[in-house]
Formats: C-alpha cells, sequence, structure tokens
C-alpha cells in the first residue's frame, strides 16, 4: 500500500515568555486524530525543551491560514509551520538579549519553501495481512485477525499513530464487507442516507487488529513526519478480498463482498 506524503502552506506563531513557557498558535484543527498532542511534542521537539512548557492554541482563524485536516497533511503541514517558527525562535533567544514582558514572538509561512521543492515521489508504505473465515452456505464472511505493518516516516506519537492505523484498517474492513453507496435511479439521492440503513462495522466485526512500523527516515524529506490518516485503509479491502479468493477460489472484484455474492459466485470443485 502506498499514500502520497504531500504538504500545503501553513502559517504559525511560536511565543517565548519569560516565565520560560512558550504558546504555539496555529489555525490547525483536531478532528480526534490528536492534533493538539502532536504538535505540542513536535513543537517541544524543535524548541528542545519539555512538552510541558509548551502550550499549543488552535482552531482560530485569526491566527492566518494553515492547511486543513485532510488528505493525510494536516500534521505534516503544520508541523513544518510550526517547526520552522521554533527553530527561528530559539535561534533569537540564543543572542542572549533577554524576553520582554510581552514575550518574543517568531512568526512562519512555508508557502515559499513548499514552493522551492524539487519535483519528487514522496509516500508512506504498508502491507496489510488479513485472515478470513467463509461460510460458504450462508455467504458470510468474517475477518479473524488483521495484521498492518508501515513505513510512514517520523512517528510523532505510538499511543496515537497506533489508533490512526488500526482505524483505518476497520474502515478498510468496513469497505471490503459492509459498506455501499446506492442511489435511487429516480432522484439521484442515496437509498441509505443514514447509519440506521447504511451498514458500517461495528464492534462485532472488528477483529483483533495489530499494527507496528519500521523506521522510515529520509534525509531528503524537509519535514520527516507523513501523514498516516489514510495509508491504513489503502490495501485493506484488497487484503479481505484476496484472503476470501484464498479460501474459496474465486475472486470479487465487486465491493463489498457480500452474502450474496460468495453464494452467487459459488465455491469452485476441487
Amino acid at each position: 500500500a502506498s499514500f502520497h506524503a504531500g504538504a500545503m502552506p501553513s502559517t504559525a506563531a511560536v511565543t517565548a515568555h519569560q516565565d520560560g513557557s512558550f504558546t504555539v498558535r496555529i489555525a490547525a484543527a483536531d478532528i480526534g486524530t490528536g492534533a493538539r498532542t502532536a504538535l505540542t511534542l513536535v513543537a517541544a521537539d524543535a524548541l528542545r525543551v519539555p512538552p510541558e512548557r509548551v502550550q499549543v492554541r488552535i482552531g482560530d482563524s485569526d491566527f492566518g491560514p494553515a492547511m486543513i485536516a485532510g488528505g493525510s497533511m494536516g500534521t505534516r503541514s503544520w508541523a513544518w509551520a510550526v517547526t520552522a517558527a521554533a527553530d527561528e525562535l530559539r535561534d533569537r533567544l540564543a543572542l542572549g538579549t533577554g524576553i520582554p514582558a510581552e514575550g518574543i514572538t517568531v512568526r512562519s509561512d512555508t508557502t515559499a519553501a513548499i514552493g522551492a521543492l524539487a519535483p519528487a515521489e514522496r509516500h508512506s508504505f504498508g502491507a496489510q495481512f488479513a485472515e478470513v473465515a467463509v461460510d460458504v452456505t450462508t455467504g458470510e464472511v468474517r475477518v479473524r485477525r488483521m495484521l498492518g505493518i508501515f513505513a510512514a516516516g517520523r512517528i510523532v506519537n505510538p499511543l496515537t499513530a497506533r489508533g490512526q492505523f488500526t482505524g483505518g484498517m476497520i474502515w478498510g474492513i468496513s469497505m471490503a464487507l459492509h459498506e455501499e453507496a446506492i442511489r435511487d435511479r429516480a432522484s439521484g439521492g442515496h437509498v441509505g442516507a443514514d447509519l440506521a440503513g447504511y451498514h458500517v462495522a461495528t464492534h462485532a466485526d472488528v477483529p483483533d487488529i495489530e499494527a507496528d512500523w519500521i523506521d522510515d527516515s529520509d534525509p531528503r524529506d524537509p519535514v520527516g513526519i507523513k501523514g498516516i490518516g489514510e495509508i491504513g485503509v489503502v490495501g485493506a479491502a484488497a487484503a479481505v478480498a484476496n484472503a476470501v479468493w484464498h479460501a474459496t477460489g474465486v475472486r470479487h472484484r465487486s465491493l463489498p463482498i457480500r452474502p450474496d455474492r460468495v453464494i452467487q459466485a459459488g465455491v469452485p470443485s476441487a
């Protein structure tokens, strides 16, 4: 599996206070992926101080333009802007001129740096493995266990990263076996327009899922952090479909692999 590691221009501001603390301001969005935690760790690393001395403020357009939380580019884009501001601030503090009452603030804008990037392919990578059981009488497919191994640049927070990876794989199970968008031929609207009629994976569908990663440092990459929001789902449905083929000898090339499709396809005789 692979997913592009893109970045979009963003601005950030980092302020050093007289009490030794720092405030980071960036118009990022935390949609439940741990952006606040990740940016705190990124800023602390760039400033070379403990995370407890860093406060991150996000979600305010007054902080200046920044990338949205999407396309697996949020943390990568924001971290670039935060690191640029923090690096410059650290250099200014090294001059030893003291910190005024209002603090010292440095602002960054990565527009020029991103525009100057040499054309190159930059990706996160992964490999997913699935074990399934197929009841050829009822057509039911059950995923028993899954494993994903990823190479996604610098992992900022292992705890939240694992949640992103496994969450993506659960998303892939849902894609493989449950989710199907059907439109009404007359109106063009979705037949299952709500979660009451649109089947997504639930607890009973989620098996033993494990995710891990390997070191993926790239000295040519200006950030080192790559997006992980979507690499977990890329390849997951294919792994499930391949396991169904291995169990039944039948290739399913339409998703989801519904029970009726399994029954209709049948099982080739040995």
